[in-house]
């Protein structure tokens, strides 16, 4: 029999960017919260204390920041026809493990949608009519607007704390800035950071061939800074060890530098580490639900929370499963394209030119994992998708993010991989390219998809998540568009070489390489319950105290990371219990 514990008002599963954010609202609240994270505490001192923090091959190879399968996985499958098999070695995706989650380890790269994002389905058909959408492709409009998410976008940024140049306030464009981005209502936090060399060249270059560069959006400090929840960041070194890596800086926006060190404080707000939560328990009525069952690895024991009101904010693969094994909402089936649990699973489709300067030198090891130039010319709201035979697009960035040099080490096609060929190459090129990435859309589609596997079960006895997911020609012509393009300007550039690497027709997904750790779908928002998981404040159409937050609300994948949506989101969420749900608990739709 389970351990009970005592009822709390609040239980939050997972304390990563999300569910410290929620933390912070509620606890304001005066409500009882106790928090329940998988894996262990976190904290820049001692955990990402220097020079610990800044070995690679701890770190950035072997990946001890991450959540490695041992732990949890999943099983992947391109089709139906395939027998899935579970996910053993990290590649294509990093899941995070312990407080903070994947805001330790990420980039710093915060971006927020286009209102045309947003209403995609509704850009396309009232541009081009609905007949240019694909068949198999699940493309839909969030049940919200930009307009009404452009406060909790720019609370959110306030709270990361951002650097960056805004493109339009107010409607008002400005110079040097995305001219191509919806309105903000301010400026960023803090100024954009100073731009290493391989960015001036590829910024003079665009410039000169009409496009319209700016800095990236950098979730990175430029200068000293404090949050609205008190938090100090202190300005960038560029040290260069951003992804993978936490940050002894406190200059990366993670829960450790803006969060949770202020909501350590609240009286009225615990957490628990190494507690996997295993299921969501629901009431006789099956209406509401009553808490959480989770295993507790400390005491090797099961153990019941009560609690009046479900947050779900771990990791977007994490919250499908809790959702498919508790129950909540109808699974998805796609031969029937009914049910609405696991359905509109999206990644992301990247592509990339590598530059060979001979005689110019990048200095690889001044960067951070913001760094760069961007331009928005051949993204989402500036492509003809009648003319171009494709929906989406791509933004593209130019910056040194590190010189590391086992996993950073760019080297002309044909040089051997190892031995005296690949010393001599490692001597002749290192330092001497730049590359201009190309960071795309993916939409959902019937057949890519997440249920629970028949064969397969995890140590607690319960399925594992089956993934079904396959590129598509859409995305594909896409990405093919974006390399036509980046060859252009890297030609323009001049290098001695030029490679490129992006997907063909016909890819099929490889899960072995990284990709990003972009997932997203599986409990997406609706605007009715047929259709989607949660309502437009991201609460359960089925079960009103259950709130899940996250990327798993993305109805198809935007052309941009997903962690400013996801923090905009949910401050949009945690608004609606504030001020509508709390007083009178009830479906808000």
């Amino acid at each position: 029999m389970a351990r009970i514990e005592k009822k709390k008002d609040v239980v939050i599963v997972g304390l990563g960017w999300t569910g410290s954010i929620a933390g912070m609202e509620l606890a304001a609240e005066g409500l009882e919260i106790v928090a329940l994270e998988r894996g262990g505490d976190q904290n820049t001192v001692p955990e990402f204390k220097y020079p610990n923090q800044i070995d690679e091959l701890t770190y950035g190879v072997r990946l001890k920041n991450m959540q490695h399968p041992r732990q949890a996985t999943v099983t992947v499958r391109r089709d139906d026809s395939e027998i899935a098999l579970p996910y053993r070695s990290m590649g294509s995706f990093l899941p995070a493990n312990g407080v903070g989650g994947a805001g330790t380890h990420w980039n710093g790269l915060l971006w927020r949608p286009q209102p045309e994002e947003i209403k995609l389905r509704s850009y396309v058909k009232e541009k081009w009519g609905e007949s240019i959408i694909p068949e198999g492709m699940n493309l839909m409009d969030y049940p919200v607007s930009y307009d009404e998410l452009e406060p909790f976008f720019t609370r959110f940024d306030e709270v990361a704390g951002v650097s960056g140049k805004a493109g339009n306030i107010k409607g008002q464009i400005q110079a040097g800035g995305n001219p191509f981005e919806g309105w903000r209502s301010k400026e960023y936090p803090m100024p954009a950071l100073p731009s290493t060399y391989d960015a001036s060249k590829f910024e003079a270059c665009a410039r000169s061939m009409g496009l319209h560069p700016f800095p990236a959006p950098a979730g990175i400090a430029s200068t000293s800074y404090v949050n609205p929840y008190g938090m100090q960041m202190a300005p960038c070194n560029f040290c260069g060890f951003c992804e993978r890596f936490g940050c002894y800086q406190y200059s990366k926006s993670s829960p450790q530098t803006a969060v949770l060190d202020a909501l350590k404080r609240k009286k009225n707000f615990s957490y628990r580490t190494h507690c996997e939560v295993l299921r969501v328990e629901s009431s006789e009525d099956g209406k509401t639900a009553t808490g959480v069952t989770y295993f507790d690895s400390n005491t090797n024991e099961e153990v019941f929370q009560p609690a009046d009101l479900v947050i779900l904010s771990s990791y977007q693969l994490n919250n499908v499963h809790l959702l498919l094994v508790s129950g909540i909402g109808k699974p998805y089936d796609p031969k029937t394209n009914t049910g609405v649990t696991g359905k509109n699973y999206a990644y992301q489709m990247n592509g990339g030119v590598t530059l060979f300067f001979k005689e110019e030198n990048f200095n690889p090891f001044i960067g951070h994992g913001s760094n760069g130039m961007c331009i928005d010319d051949y993204g989402i709201n500036q492509n003809d998708f009648g003319k171009l035979g494709f929906i989406g697009g791509a933004y593209w960035r130019v910056g040194t993010m590190n010189g590391q040099p086992i996993r950073s080490m760019p080297l002309p096609k044909g040089t051997p991989g190892w031995g005296a060929g690949w010393k001599k190459g490692i001597g002749e090129w290192y330092g001497h390219s730049m590359s201009i990435g190309t960071h795309g859309s993916h939409m959902s589609y019937r057949n890519n998809h997440l249920d629970l596997d028949p064969t397969y079960k995890d140590p607690h006895g319960r399925p594992l998540m089956r993934m079904t997911f396959n590129w598509q020609d859409n995305d594909i012509r896409m990405t093919q568009y974006q390399k036509i393009k980046a060859e252009e300007v890297g030609n323009a550039l001049k290098p001695d070489l030029l490679q490129s690497g992006f997907k063909n027709i016909g890819a099929k997904f490889d899960v072995r390489p990284y990709q990003t750790t972009h997932n997203t779908g599986g409990h997406i928002m609706s605007d009715k319950p047929t259709d989607g998981v949660v309502n437009r404040y991201c609460q359960a159409w089925d079960k009103h105290n259950v709130f899940v937050f996250g990327a798993g609300n993305f109805v198809q994948n935007t052309q941009y990371n997903p962690t400013g949506m996801v923090g905009g989101l949910a401050y949009w969420t945690l608004h609606a219990i504030r001020t509508m749900y709390l007083k009178n608990p009830r479906p808000l739709v």
